[in-house]
């Protein structure tokens, strides 16, 4: 059956603090979105325009300069690409703070075909360029080019790792991928990176000494390289000495969900990260390289103004990853990147906020609520699943509700059918959709976290409902 919970602002309760201004917060960060992709395409742009200043439209004069000039054009744009790629899962707050992990990570997925196509055509067009003047047929060029010219074994062999990385990130074929293969293969971007950057400064001069276009090679490079180093590398490794976090507690929340406590120190630093996720490696045998990407469930709690304090994180056995966390032992160091995402009050755009929660996705809901700033009245919070058992934290949503004067529903029941699948089934047999809930969708942020088909189903309602695109705000699974 579907249960609804309502809670009324009590008339009594003191009014909370107005927050930021969220519109102008919103402007700002749409603005940097739009200026990052600026700059990303005009990247683009100046690699060909650097080329062309440097006499490349010479090239064109004859057939198999014709060839080779578009195949030069490819490899530049398509190099250009894959710099780009890396530098969104550099996860640099420059490009997490403006459009954030999840959608950083969707932009890296869609340029990963045509970085390779542009690279295949690359290395064909400047293959038959050179065979027609030479007098030899492609793979003949190719295999002269693989004997006699220092690197070009290095750019071949580039060609092939980033082949291997393209086909195991496809979605069809990464769902049938354990995933410790796929992202062992994954790690083969850098080396692909790697092997195919002698040759571009070796081969025929095309970036000579003295040119434009080497400076501009090296500074993109050097600066992609040192992004990588320092947010992949050197600042986990600083964020881990600093907090020296290990688990204090496992405590069972409902079968198959526990939540990990953990203390540790300066953690004044992670307050307001709600809703925020962490990259967690726990050091144990067996489990310290696998990443787990994991929400806080709660704002850290404090022990003293040193910063000394408890945080939490709530999982879900899911699978072999998530069911050795259960088993953590008490004393167990972690390894802690982050935070990370846009789930939070960074997103906001809008005084009134709802928050839609399904399943394990309750757990970000509930340390969102617990600090995104609103007014008693202005927040409606919406909890799903199959019974009540599966509404995780309900007890704690419940009471900060309460204590913030939120509005509260509990939605159970079986799942329907349709474009309201969303809803459980006698809610939509009631008529009721997304607006009966949150009239006033249309005007607030829209904080969703739950299985990505489910999410889906939200999103498309919110729309319906008046929400628009800067005021959705969902949080992934699936990356």
């Amino acid at each position: 059956m579907n249960s609804s919970l309502q809670l009324a602002v009590p008339a009594t309760r003191n009014r909370a603090p107005v927050g930021p201004p969220f519109r102008r917060q919103a402007r700002s960060r749409l603005l940097r979105a739009d200026l990052l992709t600026v700059i990303a395409w005009a990247s683009v742009s100046f690699a060909v325009a650097l080329w062309l200043a440097d006499g490349g439209a010479a090239g064109f004069s004859t057939p198999a300069g014709s060839f080779t000039a578009l195949g030069i054009v490819a490899g530049l744009i398509g190099m250009d690409l894959v710099l780009l790629m890396l530098l969104l899962v550099a996860r640099t707050p420059l490009i997490d703070g403006a459009v954030g992990h999840d959608r950083a990570l969707e932009f890296h997925r869609k340029l990963g075909k045509p970085s390779l196509y542009l690279l295949l055509a690359h290395g064909a067009l400047v293959a038959i360029g050179y065979g027609i003047a030479e007098g030899l047929d492609p793979v003949g060029e190719l295999v002269a080019l693989w004997l006699l010219v220092p690197d070009m074994w290095l750019a071949i062999v580039s060609i092939g790792l980033f082949i291997a990385v393209v086909v195991t990130s496809v979605v069809t074929v990464r769902r049938r991928l354990p995933y410790e293969f796929w992202y062992v293969v994954h790690l083969l971007t850098y080396a692909a990176v790697l092997t195919a950057i002698p040759h571009q400064f070796s081969v025929g001069g095309l970036f000579a000494e003295g040119t434009w276009q080497r400076w501009y090679w090296l500074a993109i490079c050097i600066a992609t390289g040192a992004a990588l180093a320092h947010y992949r590398v050197l600042e986990p490794l600083v964020a881990t000495a600093r907090h020296q976090l290990r688990v204090s507690r496992v405590v069972p929340e409902a079968p198959g969900v526990v939540s990990i406590e953990l203390t540790g120190r300066h953690l004044d630093e992670l307050a307001g990260s709600g809703g925020r996720f962490f990259i967690w490696r726990f050091l144990a045998p067996g489990m310290w390289w696998h990443p787990h990407p994991f929400s806080l469930s709660t704002e850290p709690v404090l022990f003293d103004s040193s910063g000394r304090g408890r945080l939490r994180i709530t999982v879900r056995n899911l699978g072999h990853g998530s069911a050795q966390l259960t088993r953590l032992k008490p004393g167990t160091s972690v390894a802690i990147e982050g935070p990370y995402g846009l789930f939070s009050t960074a997103a906001r755009s809008r005084d009134r906020v709802v928050m839609i929660g399904a399943g394990i996705g309750i757990t970000p809901i509930r340390a969102l609520l617990e600090g995104t700033p609103f007014e008693p009245g202005n927040a409606t919070v919406l909890l799903r699943g199959h019974s009540e058992a599966e509404l995780y934290l309900g007890d704690e949503v419940l009471e900060l509700c309460r204590r913030r004067g939120a509005t509260l529903f509990h939605l159970t029941g079986p799942r329907s059918a349709g474009e309201h699948s969303w809803l459980p089934e006698p809610a939509v047999h009631s008529g009721h959709r997304l607006a009966s809930y949150a009239p006033d969708i249309a005007d607030a942020d829209v904080y969703i976290c739950g299985p990505d088909a489910w999410a889906r189903s939200v999103i498309s309602a919110a729309r319906a409902a008046g929400a628009r695109e800067e005021q959705l705000h969902y949080e992934r699974f699936d990356w």
